[in-house]
C-alpha cells in the first residue's frame, strides 16, 4: 500500500445520507436481494499543495462483504486544493443472488428491522504537485451505513432514511 501524501486528511470521505428506496429479500431458495438506495457521499481535500485527480470512481453497496448492488461510475474530476466534492448516485442492485451463507443473517437482520450495509468507492486516483502528476493510485473507500425499517418493514413500500454522518475507512 503506498503512503498517502495527504496525511493532515481525517475524514476525507464522509456518507452524510442513504435513502433505501427498495429493499426486497425472497428468502430460500432463490435467494434474491433487489435493492435501490441513494447516497450522499463527499470527499474532501484539506491540503494546501496537493491536488487529486479522481480518474474512475465506482460506488456500490455491500452487506457483511458481499456486493449488493451494481456499481454506479461517477464523472471523472479534479479535486483542487481545499475543494468539497459531494456526489448523490443512486445504487441498483436487482436480483443480486445473496450468498447462502448470508441467507439466515440476512432473514433475521430484516426480520430485527435494523440493517448494516457498507457504502463503497472503488476507484483510481493520481496527486498533483504544482506541475507534477503522479502515477496512478488505487482507492478503496468504505463507509458504514446503519439502517432502521419502521415496525421491522422492509419491502418495495418501506423507505428507510439514514441522516447520520458517518466517517468513512480509506485505504490508498
Amino acid at each position: 500500500m503506498a503512503e498517502n501524501p495527504n496525511p493532515t486528511c481525517t475524514s476525507c470521505y464522509i456518507l452524510s445520507d442513504a435513502e433505501v428506496l427498495q429493499f426486497n429479500y425472497t428468502g430460500p431458495p432463490s435467494n434474491l436481494l433487489s435493492t435501490v438506495i441513494q447516497v450522499t457521499l463527499s470527499s474532501r481535500n484539506p491540503n494546501d499543495r496537493v491536488g487529486i485527480y479522481y480518474d474512475r470512481l465506482d460506488v456500490y453497496a455491500a452487506y457483511k462483504y458481499q456486493q449488493i448492488s451494481v456499481a454506479s461510475a461517477l464523472p471523472p474530476l479534479y479535486q483542487g486544493h481545499n475543494d468539497i466534492d459531494v456526489w448523490s448516485p443512486y445504487l441498483y442492485g436487482p436480483d443480486v443472488p445473496v450468498a447462502p451463507y448470508l441467507c439466515d443473517p440476512l432473514t433475521q437482520d430484516e426480520s430485527s428491522g435494523f440493517l448494516l450495509l457498507h457504502v463503497k468507492i472503488d476507484g483510481r486516483i493520481r496527486w498533483k504537485v504544482g506541475s507534477w502528476i503522479s502515477g496512478h493510485y488505487h482507492l478503496f473507500v468504505s463507509c458504514p451505513a446503519f439502517l432502521t425499517f419502521q415496525n421491522g418493514r422492509s419491502g418495495s413500500g418501506a423507505t428507510v432514511k439514514f441522516q447520520q454522518m458517518s466517517s468513512c475507512s480509506v485505504e490508498v
